[in-house]
């Protein structure tokens, strides 16, 4: 593995992954608690209508799926707040139609063979340095954001009918939110890719909310779960010839789910005290 180290590839790829912890920890931490995770879902598949666009007018592919991400995330996070129509709906259609630009555009461009999978299942390996800039960017939009609208973002996501009555902006904030997760899937989808990054946005913190309740404790802890799921899945993957991105969400899931058990044998034990004590 060290030897490993001293390739460019990994160099970039271990650094891309220590980036996208800060983002997903973040943001992961406030889709779990405002329980948004299937609209996280529908932003990460409609950017891949930008990464269509991205190869076939020869631009960054990530810059497009920044743009496609954005642009469903307003549009999901309008018509959450603002219409009567029905959410799964709408989200269902914005995620149909991204996925079908993406694939037409891709169909469109001369000379396409090969990295098609690397956006669909992701390829951490593959991250050029161009875009670890482009990570890094995001990452310091992302932590200046929520730190200055911590406290509004806070109450919005526990009560938004008491944000509303203290003059709380709650829908500007809301839609604030939505960009802030368009931007990080938009991140995530060179790790993970559009299929696996709903977990890696997902899991680390909801493992931290079972430990913890206080949301910025929540956040560091899902930021430091996300470093290492990412680093050992990278080493993993490396060792045993793995696919980056599918070793790095299995790591997650498999202490996301011995987490789950150590929660409930907590519980449980705690219940037999409190009877005990009873009795």
């Amino acid at each position: 593995m060290l030897e490993a180290l001293q390739q460019e590839f990994m160099q970039n790829a271990l650094l891309a992954g220590l980036l996208v912890s800060v983002a997903s920890g973040i943001i992961g931490s406030f889709v779990v608690v405002n329980r948004i995770v299937f609209i996280a879902g529908g932003i990460a598949h409609a950017a891949y209508g930008g990464v269509g666009l991205g190869f076939f007018f020869r631009f960054n592919p990530v810059l497009g799926a920044i743009a496609f991400s954005v642009a469903a995330a307003m549009g999901m996070g309008w018509v959450q707040r603002k219409t009567r129509l029905r959410e799964d709906t709408v989200i269902a259609m914005l995620w149909s139609i991204g996925m079908a630009i993406g694939v037409i555009f891709i169909d469109l461009t001369e000379g396409y063979t090969a990295d098609l999978t690397s956006y669909l299942f992701g390829s951490i390996l593959a991250v050029p340095r161009q875009d670890l800039w482009i990570m890094l960017l995001l990452d310091i939009t992302i932590v200046l954001l929520v730190m200055a609208f911590y406290k509004e973002l806070l109450a919005i996501s526990f009560d938004d009918t008491f944000a509303t009555v203290r003059n709380v902006p709650v829908d500007a904030l809301y839609l604030m939110l939505m960009v802030i997760i368009a931007l990080t899937t938009a991140m995530l989808m060179r790790v993970a890719g559009v299929i696996l990054l709903i977990a890696l946005l997902s899991m680390p913190a909801a493992i931290a909310n079972l430990y913890v309740r206080d949301l910025k404790k929540t956040i560091l802890l899902a930021i430091g779960l996300c470093m290492v799921f990412t680093t050992l899945g990278l080493a993993l993957s490396y060792i045993l010839n793995f696919t980056s991105g599918a070793t790095i969400v299995l790591c997650a899931a498999v202490t996301y789910l011995v987490s789950l058990g150590i929660d409930a044998w907590r519980k449980s034990r705690h219940q037999r005290d409190r009877n005990f004590e009873k009795t």
